[in-house]
């Protein structure tokens, strides 16, 4: 089926499922990462341990500091306008860890992040496998918090003039026009 040789991204008129998407591709680049990290990398050639590392670097250079701006500046002071009662307790709780989890990925991540140019640059093929596994752990129960909990919260509270707030401006931040009327 053609419609499988495509990986499509949601639109903005769904932020919701552009921050999964987000979180998907985010997925795919720990999976290079952990690959980098271990022994396994020394199947492969030198020019292919470059290109993954310079996919990695692409993708938490540009588009992870996109999706967290989109987070803490708008998703969840949205959803800190919108919950009440049991809602409101809940995010409350996990705001504070997911800003907090933000701030420990940015730290992690100058760890990794000349380890990865060196790499990409065919300096080194050095990525250490600890540094990799912290991120990785770190990433994967943050989106498992924001999947199970935060995401739900705002599809299920959001009105329609709130998703297209925060589509519009999750397209403002990337420097894409906003549809027609907006």
């Amino acid at each position: 089926m053609i419609s499988s040789l495509f990986d499509t991204a949601p639109d903005f008129d769904q932020p919701v499922a552009v921050l999964k998407h987000c979180h998907d591709r985010i997925r795919k680049q720990l999976k290079t990462m952990e690959l980098l990290a271990s022994p396994a990398i020394l199947a492969a050639t030198p020019a292919e341990v470059r290109q993954a590392a310079s996919a990695v670097l692409r993708y938490f250079e540009k588009a992870a500091p996109l999706h967290h701006e989109d987070e803490e500046h708008d998703l969840l002071p949205m959803l800190a306008d919108t919950a009440r009662d049991d809602d409101a307790a809940l995010l409350a709780r996990l705001m504070p860890e997911v800003l907090d989890e933000h701030r420990q990925m940015e730290l992690l991540w100058q760890r990794l992040q000349p380890q990865l140019a060196a790499i990409a640059a065919g300096q080194s093929t050095a990525l250490d496998n600890a540094d990799a596994t912290g991120f990785g752990k770190l990433y994967l129960g943050h989106m498992e918090k924001e999947e199970g909990h935060i995401a739900p919260m705002a599809k299920r509270l959001f009105s329609t003039e709130q998703m297209q707030r925060l589509g519009n401006a999750m397209r403002t931040r990337r420097s894409i026009a906003l549809p027609e009327g907006d």
